[in-house]
């Protein structure tokens, strides 16, 4: 239960999450908008590129989305090439999904436009503002993502995902 004297501040705190959100996803979604993508089509490159040769429902469960929503944005990413879709070495029912040349090209420039926000805020923000961000990010994930998170790298608050959930 929230308590009421704190709502104020909570709300403050709400109120900056969102426009920091708006401002850390504005770089790539002005990309996106020039290829005629969105910001799911962003997230559907960030973690493939992450998690290389990732089955269709490994990144399902990562995204926490249905494969009927995932149909429509992973199509037009293979019909853009940006993605690569193989069957399984063992078991061919089962998609592997990887960049192409291209796919990696554009991730780049998506994500870079955001770690170099981020490298900028980080400095800025001063000498622990990085590892007392990661340590909020993390307790927030973790409230409902633990499961997803990599624990190989927890202490790194959620550098990595896990590629097989």
């Amino acid at each position: 239960m929230v308590d009421q004297n704190n709502q104020n501040s909570l709300n403050a705190a709400l109120e900056l999450f969102h426009f920091a959100f708006r401002a850390f996803t504005s770089g790539p979604d002005a990309i996106l908008a020039e290829q005629g993508l969105q910001r799911v089509h962003h997230r559907i490159l960030y973690f493939v590129g992450r998690n290389p040769a990732i089955s269709v429902n490994a990144l399902l469960k990562i995204l926490g989305v249905s494969k009927q929503a995932l149909n429509g944005p992973l199509r037009a990413l293979k019909e853009l090439d940006l993605i690569d879709t193989n069957s399984d070495e063992f078991d061919k029912r089962i998609k592997r999904l990887t960049l192409s040349v291209q796919g990696q090209a554009l991730e780049n420039r998506l994500s870079q436009s955001q770690r170099e926000l981020m490298t900028q805020v980080f400095a800025d923000a001063g000498e622990d503002a990085e590892q007392h961000w990661r340590a909020i990010m993390l307790k927030l994930a973790e409230t409902k993502f633990a499961h997803l998170l990599n624990q190989d790298n927890s202490d790194k608050a959620g550098e990595g995902w896990s590629a097989e959930c």
